[in-house]
């Protein structure tokens, strides 16, 4: 008996992570889907958005998400992240894009093992300091010298823009608690996030395999994020509470929006995240497609059995050659 509803779209006819709109977010509106596109009905209309185009959707307060609209977007591989007021607090997520296990795999190996651990922090901090030797500094040290570049940074732009700076505060319970610049940073680091978290997720990783952060369920996300916050939210944030909006929540978000996607961030992202688990690619080669990491035969969501040193393929009986009881 044939499945009923629409054929779900094979893999590679996706679009890829790294070509996708960084992040739509969503507050009081009703989300449903009309033929392969997403709605959003709220009380300025109803927008259109092509759900194969969303790298993640941020659904906040006040948000109905129907059936074929969830459909949709599981198909179109996109992830969805529920979010709280402002974006300041996630609450769940949904499936990504890939269907293999490399990276993942490559993740918890490196994990699991100190000396494999200890080469990624370090490599994550280099990709903070470019052109500083670092290779002779512990962790202890690398840690420190983060600690006071980021407290420099702040004070830099603090004395760029003008605005008073002591220290980063931050609240989730009293968003509105913070100061004009905390509260960016709040806003424009949640935003951040989900971008981080949605690429994670879409490439087959784990949010919680973190090598810097560690013990909480997104430590991979905070890791990955603190490697564009110098450059991205930080200097976003001063400039915003510069000239305060009215509201600083929705400013910050939409100039996060309009930077990640001017700088293709979600491509540089994916990148990052893939060699600092796999090691540097070769330049020459072809770009990667979806889960083309490994070969797998004509579909890509085939389930392998392990045999010690190598792979099987599943759903065969290999009772051959083995006497049992016969149950």
């Amino acid at each position: 008996m044939a499945i009923p509803g629409a054929r779900p779209a094979e893999l590679s006819e996706l679009t890829r992570v790294e070509d996708r709109i960084s992040f739509l977010y969503l507050e009081r509106a009703t989300v449903h889907r009309e033929s392969n596109a997403i709605t959003a009905a709220g009380e300025h209309g109803t927008v259109h958005v092509p759900a194969a185009s969303l790298g993640v959707v941020m659904l906040g307060p006040g948000t109905t998400v129907s059936h074929h609209a969830m459909m949709l977007i599981a198909e179109s591989g996109s992830s969805i992240v529920w979010v709280g007021e402002n974006g300041v607090r996630y609450y769940a997520h949904g499936s990504g894009l890939s269907r293999n296990t490399r990276l993942l795999q490559a993740q918890a190996h490196r994990v699991a093992r100190l000396r494999e651990r200890t080469a990624v922090a370090r490599e994550m901090y280099a990709m903070r300091f470019p052109g500083e030797d670092i290779s002779g500094l512990t962790m202890q040290q690398l840690r420190g010298r983060e600690g006071a570049r980021v407290r420099r940074i702040y004070r830099e732009h603090a004395k760029r823009t003008g605005v008073p700076w002591s220290k980063r505060e931050y609240d989730p319970d009293d968003f509105a608690g913070g100061d004009v610049v905390n509260q960016a940073l709040s806003a424009a680091n949640s935003s951040l996030y989900g971008v981080v978290h949605s690429v994670i997720v879409a490439l087959g990783c784990s949010p919680g395999l973190g090598f810097v952060h560690t013990g909480h369920q997104r430590s991979f996300v905070y890791d990955i994020a603190d490697l564009y916050k110098a450059e991205l939210t930080i200097p976003l944030a001063f400039d915003l509470a510069a000239d305060p909006p009215l509201d600083v929540g929705s400013d910050a978000r939409r100039r996060v929006r309009d930077a990640l996607h001017g700088e293709g961030f979600v491509k540089r992202c994916a990148q990052d995240v893939q060699r600092l688990l796999l090691g540097p690619s070769d330049p020459d080669s072809p770009a990667p497609t979806n889960d083309d990491e490994i070969d797998v035969g004509e579909h890509s969501d085939v389930t392998l059995l392990w045999d010690g040193d190598g792979t099987l393929q599943a759903g065969v009986n290999y009772s051959a050659g083995f006497e049992g009881d016969g149950a």
